[in-house]
């Protein structure tokens, strides 16, 4: 028998969406709308490429030299991405998650991130796919089930098919986060640079992005319009900030909502959203896609 890269395909359907997510870190592999895919991904025999799909947990983005400070205890991560020396998006993303409910149009998964290397703690995780006439919804929700705080943050990384040469981006964002240009590492939160001030719309064109934005205090909405469709990716008033990176091979963008910037978990411009729980405490926050 051969197992697929990602584990079991799980598909949902209502009306004119479809959605496939799979076992292998909950990653969202597939959305189609009459039959047409309109996310840039990976084929059920791959693995995801530049992280498409993946859920970003406990931590999205990067930790500085996968280290940080928590309750006075210093916690060293693996190094997940030796290039730049972080630790990437989190423990996650190839975690087998379990099917708790599945029914024609939800699929409810959950899995477990048990201590290891600079993670000093138990935390439950339950991730909701629901499609509706709205389009796609997806809850998240994270429970300490250990006996001491942990630090959380939680990022998505879902990408758009687009050719980028003509497809027009619109973001809502009033800020972003000036990194270093060889590690990605965050300097300084500003008021958006003209070159990356999307507001109102314009042509993606040769504009290269690994950028994160944020919006203080209210939930946001972005969208890719191409000759075809628009699709918007949208995120509830818990998930501050949006990171919008621009596929190499110029054929897709990736929206990502986040609860927290890159280097949250240390102290600096993004320290702010770390998400502190308490042993039995529990968050949750919600985003989805919808397309017209």
């Amino acid at each position: 028998m051969t197992i697929k890269p990602t584990g079991e395909q799980l598909e949902i359907n209502h009306g004119r969406y479809a959605v496939v997510v799979t076992e292998v870190g909950a990653t969202l592999r597939s959305l189609t709308v009459d039959g047409e895919e309109v996310l840039w991904t990976f084929p059920e025999t791959g693995t995801p490429r530049h992280c498409s799909g993946q859920q970003l947990t406990p931590w999205p983005n990067r930790i500085r030299d996968g280290r940080y400070t928590f309750d006075g205890q210093q916690q060293q991560l693996d190094i997940t991405e030796p290039p730049r020396h972080t630790a990437l998006h989190g423990l996650g993303r190839f975690l087998p998650w379990r099917v708790e409910s599945r029914s024609a149009t939800e699929v409810v998964q959950s899995a477990v991130i048990y201590p290891q290397n600079g993670w000093d703690g138990v935390l439950g995780m339950t991730i909701v796919h629901r499609l509706s006439d709205d389009g796609l919804t997806v809850r998240v929700t994270a429970e300490n089930l250990g006996g001491n705080r942990l630090p959380y943050g939680y990022g998505a990384h879902p990408y758009v098919a687009a050719d980028l040469a003509t497809a027009v981006l619109t973001t809502p964002f009033r800020r972003e986060l000036l990194v270093d240009e060889v590690r990605l590492l965050p300097g300084e939160l500003t008021e958006v640079t003209v070159a990356n001030d999307f507001r109102g719309g314009k042509t993606v064109g040769d504009t290269v992005l690994d950028t994160a934005f944020c919006d203080p205090e209210t939930g946001w909405e972005v969208s890719v319009t191409t000759a075809d469709r628009t699709v918007s990716l949208w995120a509830d008033d818990s998930m501050r900030w949006g990171q919008v990176f621009t596929a190499p091979t110029r054929d897709g963008i990736a929206i990502e909502p986040m609860t927290c910037g890159p280097d949250a978990f240390n102290e600096g411009p993004t320290h702010d959203g770390v998400i502190i729980l308490e042993p039995g405490e529990s968050t949750s926050c919600e985003w989805g896609v919808r397309v017209r």
